[in-house]
């Protein structure tokens, strides 16, 4: 069956506009103007006989039919442009837009200080990072790659663990100070302990200590309960109480004397780093070159 080359086009004008935000920034990506990329999508409504866009003056947004479109469209093109570029032997170039979703933590401690390194390697590529908690829809939210810490939850995605990181319970020496050092984790419920809500649960994640495959739980008290981890981190590193967190996030703050580790002898338990990607049979070499740099990272920050 012929490919109808003006209905690849349309589809491809309209996955433009979506991950541009407008048809101003979709025309100066595809170098067309405005008024084209409108005639573009108009044809492909045309054509499907439905609205896949909400025009407004403001904004442009996706029809519930334009959606499920993009969702099946955007892999589909992605692929087409990993095989022709692949077909003109350039299968290992990195280049082009690649959109990210960052833990906000790995993002801001891990990932932000050597960035400048990664885009020095890859000048042809653009990087657009997402920092958010949630894992989310990769395919309908036009993300290439996610980095996220625990197991996974999805079986559509194509999950590579990065690493585990030990799970470290810390406080800043003007807490420590003001209130004492404990010298094991039961003396944890006389203190301000930084509560985190489990995402999954929506209650607060228990305090265990593992040492020599036995477990103690905790339980901890304290009148701060958070759902951001960067918080979390700011208000232990400030003194506002006793946290538990992944030693890959604060190996420069125990490096420096921002924050000390309360008991080495019960810390090993330990928490995954999982980059993700929708499923294909070959992830474009800009992925590719993003979780392989991750695993540096992340290989470096262990």
């Amino acid at each position: 069956m012929p490919t109808d080359g003006r209905l690849l086009g349309n589809l491809s004008v309209l996955v433009s506009v979506v991950e541009t935000g407008n048809f101003a920034r979709a025309a100066d990506a595809l170098g067309l103007s405005p008024s084209g990329v409108s005639r573009a999508v108009s044809r492909l409504e045309a054509k499907l006989g439905v609205r896949v866009l909400h025009r407004t003056t403001r904004s442009v947004t996706l029809t519930e039919e334009g959606e499920r479109l993009y969702a099946q469209v955007g892999p589909l093109l992605a692929g087409i442009e990993d095989a022709a570029l692949s077909a003109a032997g350039d299968a290992h170039a990195v280049r082009g837009r690649l959109r990210v979703s960052v833990d906000p933590m790995f993002s801001s401690q891990v990932l932000a200080p050597r960035i400048a390194t990664f885009l020095a390697r890859h000048p042809q590529l653009e990087l657009e990072i997402v920092s958010r908690d949630e894992l989310g829809d990769l395919i309908s939210d036009g993300i290439d790659v996610a980095v996220r810490f625990g197991e996974p939850q999805s079986s559509s995605l194509i999950g590579r663990k990065l690493l585990d990181t030990r799970v470290l319970t810390v406080a800043s020496p003007a807490y420590l100070a003001a209130h004492g050092r404990p010298a094991k984790p039961a003396e944890l419920v006389r203190h301000a302990c930084l509560q985190f809500r489990d995402p999954v649960t929506r209650r607060p994640f228990a305090w265990e200590f593992h040492r020599q495959g036995k477990v103690v739980t905790v339980d901890t008290q304290g009148p701060l309960t958070l759902t951001d981890s960067a918080t979390m981190y700011a208000l232990c590193t400030a003194g506002a109480g006793v946290a538990q967190v992944l030693a890959l996030i604060v190996r420069d703050a125990l490096d420096d004397g921002r924050l000390v580790e309360l008991f080495p002898g019960w810390a090993e338990e330990t928490f995954p780093l999982y980059a993700y990607y929708p499923s294909r049979r070959n992830a474009p070499p800009r992925v590719r070159a993003f979780v392989d740099f991750c695993v540096e990272l992340a290989t470096a920050a262990a």
